[in-house]
């Protein structure tokens, strides 16, 4: 492979897809009452036991590192979470002027698993040979199509943040409400929240299921996400590959970045067709 993929661990790609795809994942930074680390550092019940928790984007250094480790001729393609949610793809574009190869940046228009499949499909791209400027044109295209949809467990997070005010929280939480919502094109935005896990996991599927092409074409590639509940990410991947066979799906677990806003329980899918 000729060009080089690069993105952040807001994508929260498993091991072993990074692996597969040649993948390098620059780490969001968190501060933990007063510490900085490395996301995926610390015990994610310690940064959220912490008094105080925040996270940040990558320095540009932490990106120029990486670009340099994935130079391999004919440049490199960085993949960030959205611009609209953190300053991490300034950061990306910031080492891109320095590198020693020709770089471009990528905008995902996402987040999470979403963002994880328009690496994944840059790399693919790329591992078939294509040139940076055909691997930037297909990372644009898959993120133009990923969708995002998710369920969180509890407002106990939203809560905590700020974001939702304690009064009306600890009633929706009395109420059993699952806040859910999506990210696309840049844009979060809240959905009407479900009654219950399996209100919420109908409601996902419900989604995912009404942007099937018709006709039946077309292939499939999804992430089913999760934050601290695999068995719950599981269920979606079962209940999804009963009905279509994916051309690739993995799971995901949120990075710790995005478990400080959401808390533990979130479960969710990303996707495309192809």
């Amino acid at each position: 492979m000729a060009v080089g993929i690069v993105t952040d661990s807001t994508a929260a790609l498993p091991g072993e897809v990074r692996s597969r795809w040649n993948i390098a994942v620059v780490p969001l930074i968190i501060t933990v009452d007063g510490q900085t680390v490395d996301d995926g550092e610390l015990d994610t019940a310690e940064i959220l036991a912490a008094k105080n928790q925040s996270s940040s984007g990558p320095s540009p250094g932490a990106f120029a590192e990486a670009i340099a480790g994935q130079n391999q001729g004919d440049g490199v393609v960085v993949v960030t979470v959205t611009s609209s949610l953190s300053i991490t793809h300034q950061s990306a574009i910031l080492a891109s002027k320095g590198a020693a190869c020709p770089v471009s940046v990528v905008d995902s228009r996402t987040a999470a698993g979403g963002q994880g499949l328009v690496a994944v499909a840059a790399a693919r791209a790329a591992q078939a040979g294509a040139t940076l400027d055909e691997v930037v044109a297909r990372a644009e295209q898959i993120a133009g199509r990923v969708k995002l949809v998710g369920a969180l467990a509890n407002l106990d997070q939203l809560i905590r943040s700020g974001r939702v005010p304690g009064l009306a929280g600890r009633a929706g939480n009395l109420l059993g409400l699952r806040p859910m919502f999506d990210i696309h094109d840049m844009v979060i935005r809240r959905l009407r929240p479900a009654l219950s896990d399996d209100a919420a996991l109908q409601r996902l599927l419900g989604i995912w299921r009404r942007t099937k092409p018709t006709g039946g074409d077309g292939q499939l590639h999804l992430v089913c996400i999760h934050a601290g509940v695999p068995e719950r990410a599981a269920e979606l991947m079962d209940a999804v590959t009963s009905e279509v066979v994916p051309a690739d799906a993995f799971i995901c677990e949120f990075g710790q970045a995005m478990m400080i806003n959401s808390g533990t329980g979130v479960r969710g899918l990303a996707w495309y067709w192809d």
